[in-house]
């Protein structure tokens, strides 16, 4: 992965300015800024399904700790009943 950078580095101040007027030639004043708000929207649309799924998963969690901590007293007498 390391080899990976060296091959090709992160670009500069002058690579940047490059690409950014490549993109403006390519398309033009009147798109970016319909462009940038697709990307927003894409973002919290992204940021919207990952808080979900993480919602999810740590409600899945609270009841997995809920069954199993209802399970453990029913175990436990069910083996104080056989020791008697």
């Amino acid at each position: 992965m390391n080899s990976l950078f060296l091959l090709f580095p992160l670009p500069g101040g002058a690579e940047w300015i490059i690409i950014l007027l490549a993109i403006l030639l390519l398309f033009g004043g009147r798109k970016i800024p319909e462009l940038m708000r697709g990307l927003g929207k894409g973002i919290r649309e992204f940021n919207t399904a990952k808080s979900s799924l993480k919602s999810e998963l740590e409600e899945g969690m609270r009841e997995e700790e809920v069954k199993s901590t209802a399970q453990k007293p029913s175990a436990e007498a069910n083996s104080a009943e056989s020791k008697s």
